[in-house]
C-alpha cells in the first residue's frame, strides 16, 4: 500500500466483514506511506511489513507478503479494491479447496460508481458475468485469453506459489507471467465472477499512457508469450473490443462520449504498441514514458530482463 487513505479503510473494513468459517489473517506491505496508512492497517488488525518506496516491485512485494503469511491459500488484493459483499472470500477460495488441479482463482472487478464510461466498459469486457476455466498445453496456446489473471482479486495455492513465485524482475503483469508458467506446468486457472470486488482507476490520458506502456513492456513474458499466435489473438480481441465499446456507448445513450473515448482508447493502444517495442527506445525516453521510472535504473540493459 501507499498512502491508502479512505480507500484502504474501505478495503480493510470489507475484509473484516467477510463471512468465512476458516480463520484468516491480513498481511499488508507498506512502501513508505506518509499518511496514516500504517496506523490504519494495524488498528484494523493487519500485520504490516514496511519497505522503502524504491524497493517496491509488483512481483517482489507480493512474494514478500506471501512468504510472511501462514495460510495454505494466499489471497491478493490492492488498497483501492474492496469486496462487493461478505461472501467474496468464501467464493474466491472455495474452488481451490474443491479442485487440486487449480493453481489459482481470480474474481470479477466491477468499476466504482463514479468511474468514467471507458473504464466501466474495460472492466466489464475483461471481467464479465460468465465463469471460465483456462488451460494451455503448449507455448503456442498462451494468449491474452489463456493467461488472463489479476492479483487485484485472486487466490492461489501456497504450494504452487512456493514452486512458482512471482517474477521479481518485471515492471508489471507479474500475475499473467505467473499464469503462463503454471499453465505450462499442467495446472488450470478459474475465473469466478461471483467473487467480485469494486476496483477501477481514474486514469487521465497521461496516466493511462504510462500504465499501458508498462503493460506493453511486460507483454513478451505475459499475454504475448505465445509469440505469433498470441499477437494474432490480441489483434482479434482489440478489434472486438473497439466494436463492442462503440455499440455499448451508442446503445446506452452516451454518444457524446464517443470522441473522448476514442482518444482515450487510441492513447492506450499507442502506449501498448510502443511499450511492446521498447527495446528500440533509449533508456531516458523509457523513464519518461513509464509509470515506474526507477525500474529502468535497476534494469542493466534498459529493457525487460528475460529468464533462462
Amino acid at each position: 500500500m501507499l498512502n491508502g487513505g479512505s480507500e484502504l479503510e474501505r478495503c480493510l473494513d470489507a475484509i473484516r466483514d467477510q463471512r468465512l468459517d476458516d480463520r484468516f489473517e491480513v498481511v499488508v506491505i507498506d512502501s513508505a506511506s506518509t499518511d496514516a496508512s500504517v496506523a490504519t492497517a494495524r488498528g484494523r488488525g493487519a500485520r504490516v511489513l514496511e519497505i522503502p518506496r524504491a524497493q517496491f516491485n509488483h512481483g517482489a512485494t507480493r512474494n514478500l507478503g506471501a512468504a510472511a503469511a501462514e495460510g495454505e491459500i494466499l489471497v491478493f488484493t490492492s488498497q483501492d479494491a474492496h469486496a462487493a459483499d461478505p461472501e467474496w472470500l468464501e467464493r474466491l477460495t472455495r474452488p481451490l479447496r474443491d479442485d487440486e488441479r487449480l493453481a489459482g482463482v481470480y474474481g470479477r472487478q466491477i468499476a466504482h460508481p463514479d468511474a468514467r464510461p471507458a473504464e466501466r466498459f474495460f472492466l466489464d469486457f475483461l471481467y464479465g458475468p460468465a465463469p471460465r476455466r483456462q488451460a494451455a498445453t503448449a507455448a503456442r496456446e498462451l494468449s491474452v485469453e489463456t493467461t488472463m489473471f489479476s492479483n487485484a482479486n485472486a487466490a492461489i495455492r501456497r504450494s504452487v506459489w512456493e514452486r512458482f513465485p512471482f517474477a521479481d524482475d518485471m515492471i508489471m503483469s507479474e500475475d499473467q507471467e505467473w499464469a503462463a508458467r503454471v499453465l505450462l506446468a499442467g495446472y488450470s486457472l478459474a475465473y469466478v465472477p461471483e467473487a467480485a470486488v469494486r476496483h477501477s482507476h481514474p486514469y487521465t490520458l497521461g496516466s493511462a499512457f504510462s500504465r499501458f506502456f508498462d503493460s506493453g513492456v511486460s507483454s513478451e513474458r505475459a499475454y504475448l508469450a505465445g509469440s505469433a499466435p498470441a499477437a494474432a489473438a490480441l489483434r482479434r480481441r482489440a478489434r472486438r473490443y473497439a466494436s463492442e465499446e462503440l455499440r455499448w456507448l451508442w446503445r446506452n445513450g452516451m454518444r457524446a462520449q464517443i470522441p473522448a473515448t476514442a482518444a482515450y482508447e487510441l492513447t492506450k493502444f499507442a502506449a501498448l504498441t510502443l511499450g511492446s517495442r521498447h527495446r528500440l527506445l533509449p533508456r531516458a525516453l523509457k523513464r519518461r514514458l513509464s509509470a515506474m521510472p526507477t525500474y529502468w535504473d535497476t534494469t542493466p540493459t534498459g529493457g525487460a530482463p528475460t529468464r533462462g
